[in-house]
């Protein structure tokens, strides 16, 4: 079995894990509730902005890192947002778990 074999066969995996599953789930959840959805929507968007703004090398001003983090925290108060931002924080630690392991294999090349 190739590579890519294993990297399609380990992308199967994830998406069939319970982390996904509950990432679904508490998307149903968000989407059957407009208001809740519509700033959803709007802090990913934001949050996508600063992002972007950040890799070019520009620091977003204090004053809008300190709005997305109020913004994020009143986010927080909604349940199946909270439930979402959980589920998607547990599929972070399986990715970062994942890249760990293939990093840690291959750490012999470099003299570690």
């Amino acid at each position: 079995m190739s590579i890519h074999d294993k990297a399609h066969e380990l992308a199967k995996a994830i998406k069939e894990s319970s982390e996904v599953s509950d990432i679904r789930n508490a998307m149903k959840v968000v989407e059957t509730d407009p208001e809740a959805k519509a700033m959803l929507d709007n802090f990913r968007q934001g949050q996508m902005e600063l992002q972007q703004r950040m890799m070019s090398g520009e620091m977003p001003p204090q004053e809008e890192m300190e709005k997305m983090e109020k913004l994020f925290e009143m986010l927080n108060l909604n349940l199946g947002i909270r439930r979402l931002f959980d589920a998607e924080r547990r599929l972070s630690v399986v990715i970062e778990d994942v890249n760990k392991i293939i990093t840690e294999s291959l750490s012999q090349l470099y003299g570690e």
